[in-house]
């Protein structure tokens, strides 16, 4: 087969999967939009599949429920996070491979975010699933999910079993939580709706990490005295 004809034969592929790729952006984006317009309770897979006009049959060709396409958007992040983290240098320390992961997949999602739908959307999205308590549950099951994936890759970069040694879990505990805390602060009224003002607003936390957990706390109001104070220890009157 010549060069040609090879080229013409990869162009249906292609083309295939630009379309795929639009058919799934597309639902994702008109579910936020029926979520956070109508509810997440009050929304089902027929409108969000009439809305694209595709069948409901189609729709399950790229999502596996509702609660799916709900996270569709934060799924892109975290996967895009976890294959970051397993490209990082082995040399790095576990809490700086998670940093720079971070500051990676933003800086190649933040088109990708704002092509499947606006940034303005996303936020409001976010909203919703704070305030939706079936999909609350969903974040903090599929978050401990993802952790657990983590811990898996942080182990075995530092050839530690995560079954006798607690550090793997607490460093990802502690990353996870810290941008967990940034973008409910970004999801709050009055802040900048834009991916990078989260991606911004995540390092700043994360920067903070390290030197919040290490030595006094300058905001501490008694010095530090090595003394384990017990409720009996405390004056009474």
């Amino acid at each position: 087969m010549s060069v040609g004809q090879d080229t013409a034969a990869e162009r249906p592929a292609g083309l295939r999967a630009r379309k795929k790729q639009r058919t799934r952006d597309d639902l994702m984006r008109a579910a936020l939009e029926l979520f956070t317009t109508q509810g997440y309770e009050a929304t089902t897979v027929d409108e969000i599949a009439d809305a694209v006009e595709v069948s409901q049959r189609t729709f399950f060709r790229y999502f596996a429920s509702k609660e799916d396409v709900a996270f569709g958007v934060a799924s892109l992040m975290e996967g895009q996070f976890v294959e970051q983290l397993r490209l990082r240098p082995a040399g790095e320390d576990p809490i700086l491979a998670m940093r720079r992961a971070v500051a990676c997949a933003w800086e190649l999602m933040g088109e990708t975010i704002e092509e499947v739908a606006p940034v303005e959307l996303v936020m409001r999205a976010y909203r919703m699933i704070e305030s939706t308590p079936a999909l609350l549950s969903a974040a903090l099951r599929r978050g401990s999910e993802t952790e657990d994936e983590i811990v898996g890759i942080i182990a075995a970069r530092e050839h530690l079993d995560v079954e006798s040694d607690p550090r793997p879990r607490v460093a990802v505990a502690a990353v996870c939580g810290v941008m967990r805390m940034a973008g409910r602060v970004w999801g709050q009224p009055g802040h900048e709706t834009s991916v990078e003002a989260l991606a911004a607003l995540t390092e700043t936390y994360l920067d903070a990490l390290t030197p919040s957990l290490t030595g006094p706390w300058l905001g501490a109001r008694e010095p530090r005295t090595g003394r384990r104070v017990c409720r009996d220890d405390v004056p009474v009157g």
